[in-house]
């Protein structure tokens, strides 16, 4: 009886999960079989690895039973990433590749899908299985060669990007590499990938003019987190406004890189050599996606949705009342808790999903309605009713900020009004802000205040006491519910970050209230100067 282990991964939402490969081949009954709670994909994995060592590295055990556990057993398996572990552990226990012993796959991950020629095909996922081995102790990893680079992300990680298998078992043996033809990967659909850089990389929000106090909203939103909702007129600017919030926003950390760039591994959408995703993502997906592709889920494996891909970046949800149903109401659990928990039969997967969500939505169905003025709008009173009735309950009562974004009169050249701000002066006080909050959070695992648990809140940074008491009257008055009184908190806070003041007052809890209704938002311009100037 001959026996090896060879070492891959799982991988359970972002998170990876070390698995020992064991192949058995000894006498009796001429078979191939692989346990373990595998799917399809695997239970194929039999054929594609046999040709595989056929035709690249000598022959497989026909004349033997072959036995392949994937280990530990309880854990559902599935994808092609496990190929190449399980052609190593085969050789290594196939007494006829005698150079190739199972002592040498120790210490060693193996990544790869394997063609019928021998060939290493690229898999989604490598980011976050290479993060999992390194957790687990495993620096040593062989990969697909066009994945290298993405496995060579993780610090201290030495990369073997190999194009065969036949490489793989030159490498380990000691011998000499032979040559092998390079690695095509699959070609992905510049639909698949294209996350908008190219169009917004010239946006700046001194493009817009007028719009302060929709400006100011848009600060405070990405200084502290908050969900927020854009609401008014066709043509007035929604869109344009949403798509310059990431030119506000921070780069993002060397940790929060890797998180992003090991979800956008997941999903497959990580282009080949981009590295680490380095400027906070935004994605803008159409309000006739399913809810499968805006908050996760699929076919067979388990991916994470638009909402995930967004994490630390924007999510755009433009016109929102004609998104499905089913997607406003799953929308609540990423704006409560950040993350998404997807469950398909057996599988059930968690990812991440801190995104700045930003709504927008029309007064009306035609969209031309204003307020008081009817604009041209020709919608019955109760179309407009039913309209709005899908901004209201518990879905928005998490969204923290409301703005109306109204009609603008050209400013531009008036020799009154102030040249608007630039994207860079406005980031620059978003990244003072935080870095406020990340002094204040230091000892916490969130970072922002929108992130902030409210009984913690609460009890080591409560509000000034006139700040609160303005809050509390709001609450007994039936304004605020109680989701909405922490949300405001959380918000009076971030207005303080903004202001660099110490501790949120009267002023601040007022700004707060401010942007929290789209009612008291025609004040809020009166509000921000008087807290800009303290």
């Amino acid at each position: 009886m001959a026996f090896a282990t060879a070492r891959s991964l799982a991988l359970k939402g972002a998170d990876g999960h070390v698995i020992d490969v064991q192949v058995d081949v000894s006498p009796g009954l001429v078979n191939t079989t692989i346990v373990g709670r595998v799917d399809k994909s695997l239970s194929e994995a039999r054929d594609r690895v046999r040709m595989a060592i056929n035709n690249d590295c000598g022959r497989w055990p026909a004349t033997k039973r072959v036995t392949i556990l994937l280990a530990p057993a309880d854990l559902p398996k599935s994808g092609t990433h496990y190929d190449l572990a399980i052609a190593m552990a085969v050789m290594a226990a196939d007494k006829k590749h005698e150079e190739l012993t199972p002592d040498l796959l120790e210490g060693w991950a193996f990544i790869g899908e394997l063609s019928v020629a021998g060939a290493l095909r690229p898999v989604p996922g490598v980011l976050p299985m290479v993060i999992a081995a390194a957790a687990h102790g495993i620096m040593r990893v062989f990969v697909p060669e066009p994945q290298a680079g993405e496995a060579g992300l993780v610090p201290g990680m030495t990369v073997f990007g190999v194009r065969s298998l036949a490489q793989v078992s030159a490498v380990l043996r000691g011998a000499e590499v032979p040559e092998a033809d390079p690695v095509v990967g699959p070609s992905s659909s510049p639909l698949s990938t294209w996350r908008g850089e190219d169009r917004l990389a010239d946006v700046d929000l001194r493009d817009l003019d007028g719009l302060e106090d929709v400006r100011y909203a848009v600060e405070v939103a990405a200084a502290g987190g908050h969900p927020m909702m854009l609401i008014g007129p066709r043509g007035t600017g929604k869109t344009s406004i949403a798509e310059r919030i990431p030119t506000i926003l921070p780069d993002l950390t060397i940790e929060q890189a890797l998180e992003v760039t090991a979800l956008h591994s997941v999903a497959g959408v990580l282009p080949e050599g981009s590295g680490l995703v380095r400027r906070p993502p935004w994605f803008a997906p159409h309000h006739s996606a399913t809810a499968a592709s805006v908050l996760g889920g699929g076919t067979g494996r388990v991916r994470p949705g638009q909402v995930s891909l967004a994490h630390h970046g924007v999510l755009f949800l433009d016109e929102f009342p004609h998104f499905r149903a089913d997607v406003v109401e799953a929308m609540r659990q990423p704006l409560e808790s950040g993350e998404v928990t997807i469950a398909r039969g057996e599988e059930s997967a968690t990812y991440p999903a801190r995104s700045l969500v930003v709504l927008a939505a029309n007064p009306c169905p035609c969209g031309n309605f204003h307020g008081l003025s009817g604009g041209s709008c020709e919608c019955t009173e109760v179309q407009r009713s039913h309209y709005r009735r899908k901004l209201t309950g518990p879905i928005l009562d998490r969204v923290d900020i409301w703005m109306e974004v109204r009609p603008q009169g050209r400013r531009r050249g008036v020799s009154f009004a102030p040249e608007p701000e630039s994207s860079a002066e406005v980031r620059a006080r978003v990244v003072e802000a935080r870095l406020r909050q990340a002094r204040r959070y230091r000892d916490c695992s969130w970072l922002l205040n929108a992130s902030c648990p409210g009984p913690v809140l609460v009890e080591r940074w409560p509000l000034e006491p006139d700040g609160q008491a303005l809050i509390d009257t709001e609450l007994a008055q039936g304004r605020l519910t109680r989701r909405g009184l922490t949300r405001v908190q959380r918000l009076a806070w971030t207005v303080a970050d903004c202001a660099g003041v110490a501790r949120p007052g009267e002023r601040e809890a007022g700004v707060a209230l401010a942007l929290r209704s789209d009612d008291a938002a025609r004040s809020l311009p009166a509000r921000v100067v008087s807290v800009a100037a303290s």
